[in-house]
């Protein structure tokens, strides 16, 4: 075998050698860019344990945000976010909102969070007894709406027609609880919210209100708001209603200080009073139990549920009166006669109105 015949063996050889180098490079690269794209994509580590908000603003580019998001400490790499969004094209679009980015998301869930439009949702807790004034400064404190527009909603009549509230105002159905909403929600969806939320709660624990006519709901809603502003015990609510009850039978002014409380704050704008004088029962105002008859035109808060099934199943008693004796307990002392009640004062850490 001459020395030509040997070269043309060992050049396959030498081919597929070639050949396995360069698939071992590319191999190597394609590894070495995938445990790149790994670390990359990882968590960053530095998203505080409950999340983090992230706003995306309208009108934010995507190069924007990956740039916020990384300088944030919420993705490791703004070019791969960047290279990702135009790999997804249109399901890619991040969407204006506030999101909350939890520890666990990679840059990949962070981008699909952003443009799922998934929003992070603020919890906001309404007490008992609050007016609407007050509710709306607590939601516009959360971010979930502004105070007028809540307001405006609330007294919006076709909302309040088609949510079956015979009033001028849904205050009173405005159920006190711990709600879930999205930032900037419509407020006419928060009122639907709360008002859902009394439905339901007469649903689990007085079904047979919700067979009232409107009106005669209505009354109950009236009375309740009275008998949040005035319990502290509740075990003393379902009495407070059954006095009221008994009041309005006999044609005695209900004489609520709650009433008058009202008046002062939420219709003169006043701050709340720490003693109620005189001067003060007489202040002209529909709502002034003092000098009406009967129960005020509309309800003076939004009560909970121990006040609704007190006033939905008052205590039947011959009682007519009660006064504060133990402020620091809440407790009060019910009396039939005014005669009674008058012996009670020397009791009294401070005079309850009623």
């Amino acid at each position: 075998m001459d020395m030509k015949d040997k070269r043309k063996r060992r050049r396959p050889r030498r081919l597929l050698t070639g050949v396995a180098i360069l698939f071992f490079l590319a191999f190597a690269l394609a590894a070495g860019g995938l445990l790149a794209f790994a670390n990359l994509d990882a968590p960053t580590g530095l998203v505080e344990t409950g999340g983090s908000p992230f706003e995306v603003r309208a009108g934010d580019s995507g190069d924007g945000v990956a740039a916020r998001l990384e300088r944030e400490g919420l993705i490791r790499s703004a070019l791969l976010f960047r290279a990702l969004v135009r790999l997804r094209g249109e399901a890619g679009q991040v969407k204006a909102g506030t999101y909350l980015v939890t520890p666990e998301l990679t840059t990949g869930e962070v981008l699909a969070l952003l443009a799922s439009g998934r929003q992070m949702l603020v919890r906001v807790t309404i007490p008992e007894g609050l007016a609407s004034r007050k509710v709306a400064e607590l939601l516009s404190e959360a971010g979930i709406c502004e105070a007028d527009a809540f307001l405006a909603a609330t007294r919006d009549q076709a909302l309040l027609s088609g949510l079956g509230i015979p009033s001028g105002s849904a205050e009173g159905y405005l159920f006190p609880d711990t709600y879930l909403f999205e930032p900037d929600t419509d407020p006419a969806r928060v009122v639907r919210a709360m008002v859902d939320g009394f439905r339901g709660a007469l649903e689990r624990e007085a079904p047979e209100a919700l067979s009232l006519e409107p009106g005669k709901l209505h009354e109950k809603v009236v009375l309740a708001s009275i008998v949040e502003r005035e319990y502290r015990a509740p075990d003393e609510a379902p009495l407070m209603a059954g006095v009221f009850y008994n009041r309005i039978q006999i044609g005695m002014p209900l004489q609520s200080c709650a009433t008058v409380v009202y008046v002062i704050t939420e219709e003169l704008g006043k701050p709340h009073p720490e003693l109620l004088l005189y001067r003060d029962l007489e202040i002209e105002s529909p709502f002034n139990t003092y000098m009406y008859r009967g129960l005020p035109p509309a309800p003076i808060a939004n009560p909970g549920l121990v006040a609704l099934v007190a006033a939905l199943e008052p205590e039947e008693t011959d009682y007519l009166y009660f006064r504060l004796v133990d402020a620091a307990a809440g407790r009060h002392k019910f009396s039939v006669t005014y005669d009674e009640h008058e012996d009670a004062a020397p009791l009294a850490v401070k005079r309850s109105g009623s």
